[in-house]
């Protein structure tokens, strides 16, 4: 949530500062601000809605200054207003932050009961009262923020700017990420490494708990305690090229476009063609000593850590955990020493999948990161780093990013079941060829996009629908269910097949369409038999199966969709391709906002 840019340079930097908001809007988008010190005085532009908004509030009215703070917002306390926009200010301090103040009620109170004046709702301004308050006694501003620090409690990520000091820059972070990057004379504060492609390549990632002061010769990084420490510079290998859409229509239709490729470039980290195994690109781990496995993940992630349970258990024959992360510190789990616990996140910085990792922890478990950023928190608190190599991923509803963490996962149970002795050579032979084909099929998936497209119209106006699937395929009739709501705003709910008969059937009519998930295969009567049961209450149904699955189940279906016919253990990253069309489709049928729907973020820092 929220993006956070910082830059202290030698020449205005406002139009910088936006240029790197564009690559953060993903972060959020409810509205957007930048704040520069200018003539002895801090001066702010600010806009609600998207960040087009404040480009034209620039472009009317610009802003001179060589240092400054941006930020564009996923709002939390306070409405998307104008007057909720970061940067907040005081005569004397300006600041920016990504995260929750959860104390901040009482802070308020006992700011107002000081006198001072606050003019928004949000959380963030009692930061720039209580830093103003003790630059304002004559304090300096290290000394300032070392004091108001330990006072906030929640979870933030802050870059402060002085009036009276253009010659720095303070940052912070507590469970919300910060960089620091190092320019030719210019120092430079951001969310993530994208955020400063443009910039600079060598950056710093803060820990936990870090604070650091910024000059234009350097940084000085603080820990928690406020003794100075060295964080290492390392090359973020991001591209400075901003990220554009080519020539789709959107990024999240190029990213399902996208897919073949980079499950590609992921499985080549995993598999060992010539010799026909599956690896993991982690030092040597003695996986035969895991008793049990905990999978934690949240939204998309989550789903794709369902189809992992299912391939932990029958390849490896080792029980799984699996919980959403939000949920599982607040059940007090058992967790026994020998576990091994999974956690899943595209950017690697999700709020709750993060504190459970640290939960986990503390428990004595072996954690194993499976996340697209390589430089991310997880990533770097992880035991075992196993990266997806999806790229940056711009649409908020997540694609790409799914399928590469179902084919890391899918190595990683094959890696167990082997050090279980659960594998033959046969059996992983038979795995190595199943996975290589994917990519291939994943391609001859996106072949059928123009006849998902003929058929969004018998969903687009639907104002309910409802997905099943059985086995491997539930959690994608849930990941289904999940792109519809998340970019076309239509209610959908995903379920197990055999559950339908068990309460949801009720909803069954005429204008609820059912999207039935049914690869060929042992599953497939059943499935069939409760596709069954809806035709017989009216239901209109659409059925996603391969060719022989069409041919004895299209008939009575008011649409279907044919796919290749494919393996069972690559039938989840397959089947992801009709979904996620489908709902793109719907979405664009709507006139919906695809890539930044209403309402959500790409990256969740908050809890």
């Amino acid at each position: 949530m929220c993006g956070i840019v910082g830059i202290l340079g030698n020449e205005d930097v406002a139009d910088r500062l936006v240029d790197g908001l564009k690559r953060l809007e993903y972060r959020g988008y409810d509205s957007a601000g930048v704040a520069t010190v200018h003539n002895g005085a801090i001066d702010r532009r600010r806009a609600s809605g998207k960040l087009v908004n404040l480009a034209r509030e620039l472009a009317a009215n610009p802003l001179p200054g060589d240092v400054g703070i941006a930020h564009t917002r996923w709002a939390t306390h306070g409405g998307p207003t104008t007057n909720n926009a970061h940067p907040h200010a005081t005569d004397h301090v300006a600041v920016v932050h990504n995260g929750i103040i959860e104390n901040f009620k009482a802070l308020r109170d006992e700011l107002i009961a000081r006198g001072r004046v606050f003019t928004s709702e949000t959380d963030t301004e009692v930061v720039a009262h209580l830093v103003s308050e003790k630059i304002e006694a004559g304090m300096a501003p290290a000394e300032a923020v070392s004091e108001v620090l330990p006072r906030l409690h929640g979870a933030f990520a802050l870059a402060i700017l002085f009036r009276d000091h253009p010659e720095l820059l303070i940052g912070a972070r507590l469970g919300s990420p910060l960089v620091v990057g190092y320019g030719d004379g210019e120092t430079y504060l951001g969310s993530d490494a994208l955020a400063l492609a443009p910039l600079t390549q060598r950056i710093a990632y803060l820990d936990e708990g870090d604070w650091v002061v910024c000059t234009r010769d350097g940084a000085q990084v603080f820990d928690r305690d406020n003794n100075p420490v060295e964080r290492a510079i390392t090359i973020s290998g991001v591209t400075g090229a901003l990220i554009d859409k080519g020539n789709h229509r959107h990024f999240m239709q190029k990213e399902i476009y996208e897919q073949p490729i980079v499950v590609a470039q992921t499985l080549r980290a995993y598999l060992q063609r010539l010799e026909d195994r599956v690896t993991l690109p982690i030092p040597d781990y003695d996986l035969s000593a895991i008793k049990r496995v905990t999978i934690v993940a949240c939204g998309t992630s989550f789903y794709a850590g369902m189809v992992a349970k299912y391939w932990f258990e029958q390849f490896a024959r080792v029980p799984v955990d699996l919980d959403v992360a939000s949920e599982f510190r607040y059940r007090a789990p058992v967790m026994e020493p020998g576990g091994l616990m999974i956690v899943i996140s595209q950017s690697g910085e999700t709020a709750d999948t993060l504190a459970a990792l640290r939960h986990a922890r503390s428990e004595g478990q072996t954690i194993a990161a499976v996340v697209n950023v390589p430089t991310s928190s997880m990533a770097r608190e992880a035991d075992l780093l196993l990266p997806t190599h999806a790229g940056p991923e711009i649409g908020v509803a997540s694609t790409k990013a799914f399928t590469c963490q179902l084919a890391v996962l899918a190595a990683l149970a094959a890696n167990l079941a082997r050090a279980k002795g659960k594998l033959t050579p046969a059996d992983e032979k038979a795995i190595v060829k199943h996975l290589s084909e994917a990519p291939a099929a994943l391609n001859a998936a996106l072949a059928y996009d123009e006849a998902i497209e003929g058929m969004a119209g018998a969903v687009a106006g639907a104002r309910d629908v409802l997905y099943l699937g059985r086995g491997t395929d539930y959690p994608l009739a849930l990941e289904g269910a999940l792109k519809l709501k998340e970019i076309s705003y239509i209610h959908a709910e995903g379920y197990a097949a055999g559950e339908m008969k068990h309460g949801p059937i009720a909803l069954i009519d005429e204008n609820v369409p059912v999207i039935v998930i049914a690869p060929s295969g042992p599953l497939f009567d059943k499935t069939v038999s409760n596709m069954q049961e809806v035709q017989a209450r009216g239901g209109k149904v659409v059925l996603i199966s391969d060719y022989d699955g069409v041919e004895a189940a299209g008939e009575g279906c008011i649409a279907t969709i044919t796919m290749p016919k494919v393996h069972p253990l690559i039938a989840p990253l397959v089947y992801a391709v009709p979904v996620q069309l489908l709902a793109y489709h719907v979405a664009v049928a709507k006139g919906t906002d695809v890539d930044q729907p209403r309402n959500l973020a790409k990256s969740v820092t908050v809890e």
